[in-house]
Parts: C-alpha cells; structure tokens; sequence
C-alpha cells in the first residue's frame, strides 16, 4: 500500500529518484524472501521470521562482507535459536555465531547453553568454549563481540619491543 500510494505522486526528478529507492527496498526484501538458504533456514520451524531474517543477513555479512570459509547453519530446537558457524580462514577451527537483534536480551543462562550445545572439543582442544554474538541493527548493521567461558589469558607481549618499554620494566617491578 505504501509504495502504491508512493506512485500517484507528480512525476519530478527527485520524486522519481525517491520512488526508485523504495521500489528497490521492496524488491530486495524480496529477493531475500525467495533465497534459497533463507527458505532452508524458514524450514525448519525453530524460530520465528524476525529471527531468521536476522540469521540470514549476519550469514550474508560472513559470506560476503568477511569472506569467511565453510559457513553453516545448526538448528538448536530446545532453545528455538539458530546458530551459524563458520571458519573465519581456511584451515581454522569452526566458530559458533549466534545472531540476536539489537532488541533482544539474552541470560549468561542462555549463552552458556548455546556454548555447551554447539562446542566441539575436537575442533579446538586448547581453546575454552565461546561464541560470537552477532547483533543486528534495525538498518541491516552487524556487530560481533565475542564471549568465552571462564577467563582468557591474555597472550604474552613480544619480548623485543619490551625490553625498552619503561612502562613494562615498572609493572614488572610492581609485580615482583
């Protein structure tokens, strides 16, 4: 009804412009709609459309926008989530996405079942379990922060550029 109303406007340049901006977020709802991996994803009944929606666009964002390798989908039924996981590089050990809108809250409860239910020792046995949250904007943003289990030991400065730091002489005199 909106892009119907939208045509009855006088024919203008910017108005054409603006009309052509419409039809084309429109269309692209569409194409997303009619997406193979998107009907797959709608399917298998775990989650409602908003959530698959956002599924689909943080697994675009992988695929297209970070070039990562191997990216999936796992359904997790008990939990009504569904979870991509993915290799950042070819060769690397599988991560596990969780997409959520920027809306949504979700209890350390939560993610730490996700965590139990999509790790896989096999895939990084010196690594503790984690996940990326994947949160969606309204305008289709991405953001990833990622969530480990427990604590993460930060990995050692290099040796050579510390040797002359004075700021790392005096924490390590501190620490003694």
């Amino acid at each position: 009804t909106l892009f119907r109303s939208l045509q009855k406007v006088p024919n203008d340049a910017s108005t054409q412009d603006e009309l052509q901006a419409v039809s084309m977020l429109v269309h692209s709802r569409d194409w997303i709609q009619s997406h193979p991996k998107f009907l797959q994803m709608m399917a298998l009944n775990v989650a409602d459309s908003t959530h698959v929606y956002n599924t689909f666009l943080v697994y675009l964002d992988l695929l297209e926008g970070r070039n990562w390798h191997d990216v999936w989908y796992k359904a997790l039924r008990d939990l009504q989530q569904i979870c991509l996981l993915g290799r950042e590089k070819e060769g690397q050990s599988a991560q596990v996405v969780v997409p959520m809108s920027v809306g949504m809250s979700y209890s350390h409860e939560r993610i730490s079942q996700i965590m139990q239910r999509t790790y896989r020792a096999e895939d990084d046995a010196d690594s503790p379990p984690s996940v990326l949250l994947a949160i969606v904007e309204s305008d289709s943003t991405v953001v990833y922060y990622k969530l480990t289990e427990g604590f993460v030991v930060p990995d050692p400065p290099e040796l050579i550029e510390d040797i002359d730091n004075k700021q790392f002489r005096k924490k390590r005199r501190k620490q003694r």
